[in-house]
């Protein structure tokens, strides 16, 4: 591994070039042990949304590099996948994107009783949040107080109750 750098900024570097050249936006990399199970996950994102054959064209074009590159000393599984709908959010850009839209907070340890907040994203700014509760509720969060932050998607089930 080069030094001072990490698994995924190097896997990042192999990948990203890759996802511009196919109209990807590389959303997030993460490297997790599952069990005795290691796991490289790519988060692949386009205008309109990833489909299955992004997915694979993604997967097939990358593997091969990745291979050749080398920089996960262990054997691992790779899985490429779309953030989703309710998509954390991690990145820097990833709040400022999405300023203005409803997020679900889950703080580490219970603010005031309560670990979940629903609001909408106002602000970041230096690893912090502000979110809109109500009206006139605004609540200012470090990220290193959360355990995520995600889209909120209120999604009807249409019939399912």
């Amino acid at each position: 591994m080069a030094k001072g750098k990490n698994t995924v900024t190097l896997v990042s570097e192999v990948v990203q070039p890759v996802a511009d050249e196919m109209g990807l936006i590389l959303w997030d990399v993460r490297f997790e042990k599952e069990g005795a199970s290691w796991y490289l996950r790519l988060f692949i994102d386009k205008e309109g949304g990833v489909n299955i054959e992004d997915c694979e064209n993604f997967s097939r074009a990358v593997d091969k590099l990745l291979d050749e590159a080398d920089p996960i000393d262990q054997s691992y599984y790779l899985e490429v996948g779309s953030p989703g709908i309710e998509r954390e959010l991690v990145k820097d850009w990833h709040f400022k994107q999405y300023i203005g839209k409803a997020v679900n907070v889950r703080f580490i340890r219970p603010v005031e009783g309560q670990k979940d907040f629903v609001g909408q994203l106002t602000a970041y700014e230096n690893n912090e949040i502000t979110i809109l509760l109500d009206e006139d509720l605004e609540m200012q969060i470090p990220l290193a107080e959360t355990a995520y932050v995600r889209l909120y998607d209120d999604f009807d089930m249409g019939g399912l109750d």
